[in-house]
């Protein structure tokens, strides 16, 4: 069935979203670290710090969801989440001091982090049975964080990393722009005589365990990547370029993910992903040298993100009706990159000390990977994505 016009139309400002949001991702995840330890920050401040941007997660999607399954407004949250978020991204500009910063990093993350779960449940109710064109969609939002990873590592040498800020900032308005074409309708939700309940089930809940188990074992990736490679003698340009190796990965992964999931389903598929992840950490825990192992542990990274996150983006579309949709992303970004991200960065932040704890943060990402592959096995089998479901 081929998309409508208008629908294609809305696909496309869907797509820049995607480009411009995970872009801002690009620029911060790596590279925020680093912008803080040349501010003066020591490795706890800064896994605090970022503690924050995943923080966020686990309070914004959540009411903005609400608000968004209750009226329909869910392309007008998307805009005004990228208007404020925008507004508010000037506190950052300023020089100030580690609570000023954890002060602003709270502030425009908030509503920037409100945003991904609307943008998700637009997406796939834009496509309706062509749930299997999602990979395509979002694999914008890779492109974006490819080119910008990349290129803000070259910038940062040239420049250094006060260049951050103003990237981010012309980041922030291309998202604004992108969203303001979006439709402004409300979504019309037809209420059953009685409204069935948001349920928690067996297979829900230890899915999201994994999903938290999953994202605190990156923390180490989100936090201190570049930092690790740095102390290891790379170069941020270099550091970049290891970075898009793993986003070029995931591209071709979200691609591939409608055929493999329709052939081997949810279940097999997250603990096929969930093992390589927990290889990739090891690796750079004892191979950071190697560049060659270095490469394929980045390579792992279209199993880490890549056909997790299209496995579990369509796994949570299904197990949550029309009522909850919106609740149930959010609920899902909460959970795993809010709590999971949260914990799991803070805890690096800890264990990394002046630098000499770095092979045991990875060490202990690679325990969080290899638990979240054993949570998958309490899923049952019936939550798994039939091939019919996806195509």
């Amino acid at each position: 069935m081929k998309l409508t016009s208008p629908a294609s139309i809305q696909l496309r400002w869907i797509s820049a979203c995607y480009f411009f949001f995970f872009a801002i991702l690009g620029v911060m995840v790596p590279y925020l670290g680093v912008f803080f330890e040349n501010r003066g920050f020591n490795p706890q401040e800064i896994g605090f710090l970022l503690a924050i941007l995943m923080a966020t997660r686990i309070i914004a999607p959540n009411i903005w969801a609400m608000v968004a399954d209750r009226t329909g407004m869910r392309a007008q949250l998307v805009k005004w989440g990228a208007a404020a978020a925008a507004i508010s991204y000037l506190t950052f500009f300023y020089n100030g001091s580690f609570t000023y910063l954890a002060m602003s990093l709270m502030v425009y993350t908030f509503f920037w982090n409100a945003i991904l779960a609307q943008l998700e449940v637009i997406t796939l109710e834009t496509l309706g049975e062509n749930t299997s064109r999602y990979g395509a969609i979002r694999s914008f939002g890779s492109l974006g964080y490819l080119v910008f990873v990349v290129g803000v590592g070259f910038a940062i040498s040239v420049w250094g990393t006060e260049i951050l800020p103003y990237v981010g900032m012309v980041l922030f308005i291309g998202l604004l722009l992108s969203a303001l074409p979006l439709p402004s309708q409300r979504v019309v939700i037809k209420h059953a005589t009685q409204k069935s309940p948001l349920v928690l089930n067996k297979a829900l809940f230890w899915f999201l365990i994994s999903a938290i188990l999953l994202q605190m074992s990156a923390g180490p990736f989100y936090g201190f990547f570049v930092l690790y490679l740095k102390q290891s003698g790379y170069s941020e340009a270099i550091a970049g370029i290891y970075v898009a190796l793993g986003v070029l990965a995931e591209i071709i992964m979200f691609m591939l993910a409608p055929r493999l999931l329709g052939r081997y389903g949810v279940n097999w598929l997250l603990v096929i992903s969930l093992g390589f992840t927990a290889v990739r950490w090891w690796l750079m825990a004892y191979f950071v040298d190697n560049f060659m192992l270095l490469g394929i542990s980045q390579l792992l990274h279209a199993f880490t993100f890549g056909l997790v996150h299209a496995a579990s983006i369509q796994f949570v579309h299904r197990h949550f009706d029309i009522h909850h949709r919106s609740k149930g992303q959010a609920l899902y970004a909460s959970l795993s990159f809010g709590v999971g991200g949260a914990l799991g960065t803070w805890l690096c932040g800890v264990i990394w000390g002046n630098g000499s704890g770095a092979s045991m943060a990875w060490i202990a990402a690679s325990v969080c990977a290899f638990m979240s592959m054993v949570a998958v096995f309490f899923i049952p089998h019936e939550s798994r994505l039939s091939h019919d479901s996806i195509d």
